[in-house]
């Protein structure tokens, strides 16, 4: 391959993405009251959204309904080929239908579009030509605007699928921003994968009950020490009457005040005021912390229980996460 080659594919690959920048402009452009509508249908849904295509308008519905499902609109992808053959009896009254099709007369949309009509269930339509079968069956239209196929042929479906995918991802954050959603919500979605790490809770991954190591203020250090061996964390939480914790001991501070420790009391020995943090917190932000100050483990504490402590984090919690 040729510099020359090399040179042409770069071009190319800009004029491609330059169209469907274009593409996307005039789409946002073209937009009126009829999302607002749209937005309203998929809203008020008491069913699921059911998000329907052929071919490459079927990957991008697949891909909306994912979008809708993992960000609180519970939504159903349906082939319109097999809602022919049965798969019909999953789109019911309740339903909101979101249709694709660029020309707006795929024949196999005509079961789906008929079903709709005769249970009156809301049909939103997304195609390019306002007079198409679709649109003019739909309670709630949304018009592609024109707009030229990156392919060059005009026969390869790309500007207009990435509108539609667009529209889609437009629909699902009004939807969102309306509900509030938060990323706590979204993460109950995304358990697992990078993102659901990063979403992870520090409640999810704390050591509590027996396993944290607490000890009284006042306590003779022998019995810290125990405590401190006992549990396997190198650092023992410092708690006063009211069991609010108040410091901690870490190997650290062991080593400093060596001298004499063993006749010391935990008070005497302890980090006053340590760094905690919440059990709602992300655990991210306990890495962020645990990386910035350079220690291994966070006593988590409820400032609604008046400061007492209900965990331990410890950095390897994380790892095993998949955070750091």
């Amino acid at each position: 391959m040729t510099d020359a080659d090399k040179q042409t594919f770069l071009e190319t690959a800009r004029r491609v993405i330059s169209i469907e920048q274009n593409a996307l402009g005039a789409l946002a452009d073209s937009l009126g009251q009829n999302i607002g509508e749209a937005v309203s249908l998929l809203l008020h849904a008491k069913g699921r959204v059911i998000v329907s295509g052929m071919g490459k308008s079927g990957h991008i519905a697949r891909k909306i309904a994912a979008t809708f499902a993992s960000t609180g609109t519970p939504a159903q992808f349906v082939h319109p080929a097999e809602a022919s053959h049965g798969d019909l009896g999953m789109v019911a009254k309740g339903d909101v239908a979101l249709v694709l099709s660029n020309s707006g007369e795929t024949p196999e949309l005509a079961d789906l579009v008929a079903h709709t009509r005769r249970f009156n269930i809301p049909l939103i339509g997304v195609a390019s030509r306002p007079e198409s079968t679709l649109i003019t069956q739909s309670d709630v239209a949304l018009i592609l605007p024109k707009a030229e196929e990156a392919c060059g042929t005009g026969v390869v479906p790309t500007t207009t699928t990435t509108m539609t995918l667009a529209l889609g991802d437009a629909l699902a954050v009004a939807l969102m921003e309306h509900r509030r959603f938060t990323p706590e919500n979204f993460r109950a979605f995304h358990p697992g994968g990078k993102l659901g790490a990063q979403l992870t809770l520090v409640q999810d991954l704390m050591h509590t009950g027996a396993k944290v190591p607490l000890i009284a203020e006042n306590t003779a250090m022998p019995a810290a020490l125990d405590e401190i061996s006992d549990k396997g964390f190198g650092v023992v939480g410092i708690t006063n009457a009211n069991g609010a914790l108040t410091g901690i001991i870490t190997d650290g501070d062991l080593r400093r005040k060596m001298d004499g420790i063993l006749q010391q009391t935990t008070d005497q020995v302890m980090t006053a005021a340590p760094m905690t943090i919440a059990p709602g917190a992300m655990a991210e932000e306990a890495v962020g912390i645990m990386n910035q100050r350079q220690i291994t483990c966070l006593f988590v504490v409820d400032a609604e229980q008046g400061g007492k402590p209900v965990g331990l984090l410890h950095i390897h919690d994380c790892l095993r996460a998949g955070l750091g």
